[in-house]
């Protein structure tokens, strides 16, 4: 009976993630939240009777401590899969590059610090506060998987020049060397860590209505995008990603060498 424990659980991808899982009904599903009444009743409403939800803020590491012991009474003692889905992406920076900031550096530097907090030291506590639980496992998977972005891909940024929403590729640079690290450290015992990106995905935040200001730049995202990988045709569904993803985490191993792995849903570097 595998258990797994998806953070940001409440929407977007993370609720894709845990609708899948929850479909086999041998799964222990648990979606870490900031608010799990209305996940729960998100959840209802949709048929995911058997999900638990643990409420948990991402950045606090007693927080997070106390919502792995949560989780540890569900699961008795063990987790299979950590799932670090959560994420923050700046509505400050998305478009704006590096340079648009020159007269305003103090709004840069907050916005950098702040997705640092949640994209790479959020998952970072999230990793110390259930890798106990991992630790636990004698028999079965653990596997610790951060969703990363092809955003932070320096062969992406440079070929396609892709120059705006720096600060969410830098947390995101810096969560990859984290993995790797973690990879360094653990994989003697077995445990796979590993950076996934999901691809370029059509959730409730991509498809709001982009400011007037920003189509331009939302424009020539695309054209890099397209540039770099021909095929590309625009965003793909949730079902589809996470699918993907799945599909990867559940054959990835230590084993097979794709520990501290930076990959897309394919396994590989074609993020579209």
């Amino acid at each position: 009976m595998p258990s797994y424990v998806v953070t940001g659980a409440s929407r977007g991808l993370g609720f894709e993630f845990i609708r899948q899982l929850a479909a086999d009904p041998a799964n222990t599903v648990i979606g870490l939240v900031r608010d799990k009444a209305a996940a729960e009743a998100k959840a209802r409403a949709q048929g995911l009777a058997s999900v638990h939800f643990v409420e948990a803020q991402y950045t606090d590491l007693a927080s997070l401590k106390a919502a792995a012991e949560t989780v540890k009474t569900i699961t008795g003692g063990t987790l299979n899969y950590l799932i670090n889905n959560a994420a923050y992406v700046s509505e400050v920076s998305e478009w704006k590059t590096l340079g648009d900031f020159h007269d305003n550096f103090s709004t840069l530097e907050s916005d950098i610090l702040t997705s640092i907090s949640i994209n790479t030291l959020g998952v970072i506590k999230t990793i110390e506060a259930f890798l106990p639980l991992l630790q636990a496992v004698t028999d079965g998977p653990k596997k610790a998987i951060a969703i990363t972005s092809g955003m932070s891909d320096l062969d992406l940024i440079n070929s396609a020049g892709i120059a705006v929403a720096a600060p969410y590729a830098i947390s995101k640079g810096a969560l990859n060397v984290a993995i790797a690290k973690y990879n360094a450290l653990y994989k003697g015992e077995g445990i796979l860590f590993m950076g996934v990106c999901p691809g370029y995905v059509s959730t409730e935040r991509i498809t709001q209505e982009v400011a007037e200001e920003d189509k331009a730049a939302m424009a020539a995202m695309g054209a890099g995008f397209a540039k770099f990988a021909p095929h590309f045709k625009g965003t793909i569904l949730p079902r589809e990603s996470v699918a993907g993803v799945l599909g990867l985490v559940h054959k990835a191993s230590v084993e097979n060498g794709d520990g501290g792995a930076f990959v897309s849903r394919f396994g590989n570097k074609t993020w579209f």
